[in-house]
């Protein structure tokens, strides 16, 4: 797969770029409305891609290599789903032509996140849709 191709796979939903919490007592992985700075959220596209990791050193960068050992990617992202060696939704933009159905579908997290300039405390933020 080209770089290119392996980019595709994004269906921009931004769910990826959630603030996370997980639980040292349990272990327990959750999700947060608090998305991160450089998200556009209106987009839902990362405002400043190719330079993320110098403005958000923890910013994990993708790869065929290391997608299978992420467990914080979402059940409905196209990366960890090849990787399972599952199908894309009818939602997923190369299946549906449109990346609007993303947003149709309810898969986006355009219109239910927050910036995290905005949020105090993340545990105060903890959702359930995202997983």
């Amino acid at each position: 797969m080209t770089s290119s191709e392996w980019e595709s796979l994004c269906d921009g939903c931004g769910k990826c770029c959630l603030h996370k919490l997980q639980f040292e007592d349990t272990g327990e992985l959750c999700y947060t409305n608090v998305a991160c700075r450089l998200l556009d959220l209106d987009t839902c596209r990362c405002m400043k891609y190719e330079q993320r990791q110098r403005f958000v050193p923890d910013c994990v960068q993708l790869s065929p290599h290391n997608v299978g050992e992420l467990d914080w990617m979402p059940s409905t992202c196209a990366y960890r789903l090849l990787t399972e060696g599952k199908d894309l939704a009818w939602w997923h933009p190369l299946v549906s032509g449109d990346p609007e159905t993303v947003v149709q579908a309810g898969m986006s997290v355009r219109g239910r996140v927050i910036p995290e300039r905005k949020a105090w405390t993340l545990e105060n933020h903890i959702v359930d849709w995202p997983a």
